[in-house]
Order: C-alpha cells, then sequence, then structure tokens
C-alpha cells in the first residue's frame, strides 16, 4: 500500500499559510474522494478504499517535528519508503510551481529534516510545492507562517489541484511517471 503525507502546522491558526501547502493537497485529495479523517497515533489519516488503494496521513505534531509522527505511521502501517510520498512546501521554486524527486536532501526545510532524521534515509518520493521567497528583507520563518495572499489564491489553487493530480498518479504508477509528466524540465538530475 502507498501513503501520501502532508507536511504542516496543526491548528487554525496556521490554516492557509504557506507552511501548510502539504495539508491543503492531501486536503483536496481527500475532498475529491470524499474520505473522512480519523485520528491514529501522531497523524490524521483517511484511507481510500478500491483499486488503487492508499492511505492520506496529516501528522499533527509541528513541522520540526513531523518526522516522528511520519516514523511513527510508515512503521504501524508498514509502509515501504519508496510507497511513501511526502508533500512540502518549498521556498525555493516560485509560487505555482512543483517538483518531484524520488529522492534527494531535505535542504533547508525543517520538517523534511525530521522526517529523514527519524526514517533514518533520504530515500523517499517527495513532491515540493513552490510557495516563492517573498522580500528577502523578511524573516523567511514570518513569512512561510503568513496566509497567502488573495491576489494569490488563482494560482495557489491550480498547484493545489495539479499536486492533488500528481500525488494520485504516484498512488497508481510511480514517482518516475510523476516526474516526467510534472516537473518542469525531466531532464533535470534527481539528486536534489
Amino acid at each position: 500500500m502507498k501513503a501520501i503525507v502532508g507536511l504542516g502546522n496543526p491548528g487554525r491558526e496556521y490554516q492557509e499559510t504557506r507552511h501548510n501547502v502539504g495539508f491543503m493537497v492531501v486536503d483536496e485529495i481527500a475532498r475529491r474522494h470524499d474520505l473522512t479523517w480519523r485520528n491514529e497515533g501522531q497523524v490524521a489519516v483517511a484511507k481510500k478504499f478500491g483499486s488503487p488503494e492508499f492511505l492520506l496521513a496529516k501528522p499533527k505534531t509541528f513541522m520540526n517535528l513531523s518526522g516522528f509522527a511520519v516514523a511513527e505511521f510508515v512503521n504501524y502501517r508498514q509502509i515501504a519508503t519508496d510507497g511513501l510520498l511526502v508533500v512540502v512546501d518549498d521556498v525555493d521554486l516560485p509560487l505555482g510551481r512543483m517538483r518531484a524527486r524520488a529522492r534527494g536532501s531535505a535542504g533547508t526545510h525543517n520538517g523534511l529534516k525530521s522526517v529523514v532524521e527519524q526514517l533514518g534515509t533520504t530515500g523517499f518520493p517527495r513532491l515540493r510545492i513552490g510557495v516563492g521567497r517573498g522580500d528577502r528583507r523578511r524573516d523567511l520563518a514570518d513569512y512561510v507562517l503568513a496566509k497567502f495572499e488573495p491576489a494569490e489564491r488563482a494560482v495557489l489553487n491550480d498547484v493545489i489541484a495539479r499536486a492533488a493530480d500528481a500525488a494520485e498518479m504516484f498512488a497508481v504508477e510511480s514517482i518516475e511517471n510523476v516526474m516526467n509528466r510534472y516537473n518542469p524540465d525531466s531532464t533535470e538530475p534527481d539528486n536534489e
């Protein structure tokens, strides 16, 4: 079985913030399939039955501690690392861009760093959703914890829908097919 895990911060005050794009993607998939979220340990889980069958998950921990919840979930559900897709925001990609990878470093993303540390590997697929960096004079933490501007909503809605499509493709096919279809330039090396 495959699992799609969106990273974000729990709590109403963080809804619709740039750092919660991962949550937005798995929420969109759950909405499409009319799935119900249930608490399971440190994550909220929704299961899609039928063909293909897959799990959605959202850690109930804060972003920087996501790895603890993801590792507990993956171990309990016996998800192989190549069957796990982690969906996160990325300040190094412009708003509206996304990039899938089969493996790679966590870069500067503290949530991914936590997942890598707790799983003990960088060998899991990830889907990075661009949120841009904003004004470089602004504190980056403040930027990612801020809500999207009204002028950004159309681009955001489009990338959330495309990312949900890509994640569903991962559940049915493979990360390589997702990379070939959704990456801006599929000739880029897979070592980000």
